[in-house]
């Protein structure tokens, strides 16, 4: 008799199979928990930075730089998380405080960041010996230097005298040959005389400088020149068109005397209220007048035929009765102003009849402005014991008559160089009498700071300059210049 297998046990058989091919297929999915990766580990780390020794309220200047181009600024100390791993670079610079600066220490330093970790690195500030300031004689021999600029990124300096001629001093040289000689157009008499000078802002390409003087009669002239064609060292003598002529009769004093381009590109000119005493003509109130101004001209296109174009924003446009030339009046004697082109902010020093000098501070897009003479003098009522000020603009500083004042203020500059960084943000002026050197910082709407650099035995402030480099330099009526630097 055949042996036959019994169905139960085919069933075992049949089961015992199944769950062999079940954990071959298991095993080939990877479905055994001991075949798991580890999770991977940290990428990046982080970079702690501490900056210690700053006064409240002053901000550190420190950089850090990595790889992938990676660069951060930090004012105060900081953590610096997911930083690709590799060598970071610490650079710490100093930073103003009041007329001295905080130096940074170290100033440079390189730290390794590692993945998984966090890198260390600090940064002390300590206060270095206030700032001094000395005057450095650059040219002499001048005959009443009052202007002194230099084309945008020309290292040469040009410097105006009163009586007709523009000089050079090119590498510490003061050229022989004037760059160029009106003498003949113009007189020295009271405060007449060539009075300033602008180049244009494309200088470079067009080789455009405008000129401000008063010519043989008194009459205020804005012409428009160029260098010749065959050396940059003299200017073109027979290419000349006028931007404008403005009547000044009966008076040889306060003529204004400035010109400059603002940060819109457009022409500024300043004019005294006519000369006399007091205004007795009522010019600066005036605005159907040019006198006691100031004005806003385009010459970016200037040719004989239409010299100069009224920009559309300035305030009197299309306004019957008054000059569409006019930026802002009510100005007394407005030798020098200066616009700050980092804080978009305008200066202008208004030199007073017998008791106040003034400086204004504006934005500079600020149109129609009256600052206020001959209704005040400063900031008070002129020759009467009340005043309407409404509408009127005050300056934000002043300084009277007096052994602690001076006579007749000379405006300056806003120190934007790079030798002196503790005088950063200071508008710098002075006094024709006196001869000092002060300056203020400003910011929310009021000026602060003042501070007397104690120069002295400079004589008579005829004007301040400024050169492409920002650097400013004081003009003296000895004919001498002074580039104003750190005292050693």
């Amino acid at each position: 008799m055949r042996n036959r297998t019994s169905p139960t046990a085919l069933k075992q058989a049949l089961l015992a199979l199944l769950m062999l091919f079940t954990l071959g297929l298991l095993a080939a999915c990877g479905g055994n928990d001991n075949d798991h990766h580890p999770p991977p580990g940290p990428t990046t780390g982080s970079l702690a930075v501490t900056i210690s020794g700053l006064p409240a309220g002053v901000n550190g200047a420190v950089t850090v730089t990595g790889p992938a181009a990676y660069s951060k600024l930090l004012t105060a100390s900081a953590t610096l998380s997911d930083l690709a791993p590799g060598a970071y670079a610490i650079t710490a610079a100093n930073v103003a405080y009041g007329t001295g600066s905080l130096a940074a220490t170290p100033a440079t330093q390189q730290v390794q960041v590692a993945a998984g970790a966090t890198a260390g690195a600090g940064v002390a500030y300590a206060a270095t010996a206030p700032l001094a300031l000395a005057l450095q004689e650059v040219a002499s021999g001048l005959q009443a230097p009052t202007f002194l600029t230099s084309p945008p990124g020309d290292s040469r300096l040009f410097i105006v005298e009163r009586a007709g001629r523009i000089r050079i001093v090119d590498n510490g040289i003061l050229l022989a040959t004037p760059f160029l000689d009106i003498s003949s157009r113009t007189t020295t008499d009271g405060e007449r005389g060539l009075l300033s000078m602008a180049f244009h802002p494309q200088y470079a390409s067009n080789g455009y400088f405008f000129l401000y003087y008063t010519d043989l009669i008194g009459n205020i002239i804005i012409e428009r020149r160029q260098v010749s064609a065959g050396n940059a060292n003299v200017a073109d003598a027979l290419a000349s068109v006028q931007i404008i002529a403005i009547a000044h009769p009966g008076f040889s004093n306060h003529n204004g005397g400035l010109l400059s381009f603002g940060p819109d590109g457009y022409l500024y000119v300043t004019t005294g209220d006519g000369g006399g005493a007091g205004d007795a003509a009522g010019n600066a109130q005036n605005t159907n007048t040019l006198l006691g101004k100031m004005l806003r001209l385009d010459v970016n296109a200037s040719s004989i035929v239409q010299p100069y174009a009224i920009p559309a924003g300035n305030p009197f446009v299309n306004t019957a009765g008054k000059r569409a030339e006019i930026w802002a009046y009510g100005l007394r004697n407005p030798w020098r102003y200066a616009f700050d082109t980092t804080a978009q902010l305008l200066y202008i020093a208004d030199v007073g009849q017998a008791q106040r000098e003034e400086i204004n501070v504006v934005p500079v897009d600020q149109a129609g402005n009256n600052y206020g003479w001959n209704i005040m003098e400063g900031t008070q009522c002129y020759n009467s014991a009340t005043c309407n000020q409404t509408a009127l603009v005050l300056p934000k500083v002043e300084y009277g008559h007096d052994s602690a004042g001076g006579c007749s203020i000379t405006g300056g500059y806003v120190y934007r160089g790079t030798a002196l960084p503790e005088l950063a943000g200071r508008y710098l002026y002075s006094d024709y009498c006196s001869g000092w050197l002060k300056s203020f910082t400003y910011s929310n709407s009021s000026a602060s700071a003042v501070t007397d650099w104690n120069i002295t035995n400079v004589g008579n402030i005829l004007s301040f300059g400024q050169d492409a480099q920002k650097e400013l330099y004081l003009l003296g009526g000895s004919g001498k210049v002074y580039r104003i630097v750190r005292k050693q």
